[in-house]
């Protein structure tokens, strides 16, 4: 049975250092980082499972590319986290729609794809468009095929499109609430 919700959407308000996640929370941004080729978003989070997260939102492919720095004793296994979504920016606030799919990645594995059925079932519904799925499964299958043609590695995958992406050498936990 899937999980049916309706699209999740994020707000990235790089003026007032804010993000508002899905369920409407105002969350504290420590950084933001505008390029020619999306936004990058490092925060604190009081989730449980972790306590840290990066994003970097790039609307030419698609993909939300995320990094959760998870608390000790959470046995998770990915390297990256990837949001299929819709992106969209102006005058510094930027949106995200999510469009159900999620892709995980160990680098050097092949990636795995998550979520088609929530993507098919939304799609049924009426929650999301047509024009929305065929959106999402087009960026997924570019993805997939661009990280498995780059020996399973998304951030040699996005350099060769120019789409060079740092990520924090350190990071503080935020204590769970």
């Amino acid at each position: 049975m899937v999980d049916l919700h309706p699209v999740k959407q994020e707000v990235f308000d790089t003026a007032r250092f804010i993000n508002t996640d899905p369920k409407g929370f105002l969350r504290e941004v420590d950084t933001f980082k505008e390029t020619d080729f999306g936004l990058y978003m490092a925060r604190g989070a009081d989730h449980p499972r972790f306590g840290y997260l990066e994003s970097w939102l790039l609307p030419e492919v698609g993909l939300r590319a995320n990094i959760f720095h998870f608390r000790d004793g959470v046995d998770e296994k990915m390297d990256f986290y990837f949001d299929i979504a819709d992106i969209s920016q102006q005058d510094g606030v930027w949106q995200t729609r999510d469009l159900y799919v999620d892709l995980v990645s160990i680098c050097g594995e092949p990636v795995k794809v998550m979520d088609i059925d929530e993507l098919a079932a939304a799609t049924s519904e009426g929650l999301i468009s047509a024009e929305d799925a065929e959106r999402a499964i087009d960026a997924t299958l570019m993805a997939v095929e661009g990280i498995t043609r780059h020996s399973d590695d998304p951030m040699a995958w996005l350099a060769s499109m120019g789409i060079c992406l740092e990520w924090a050498e350190h990071v503080d936990l935020t204590p769970a609430s």
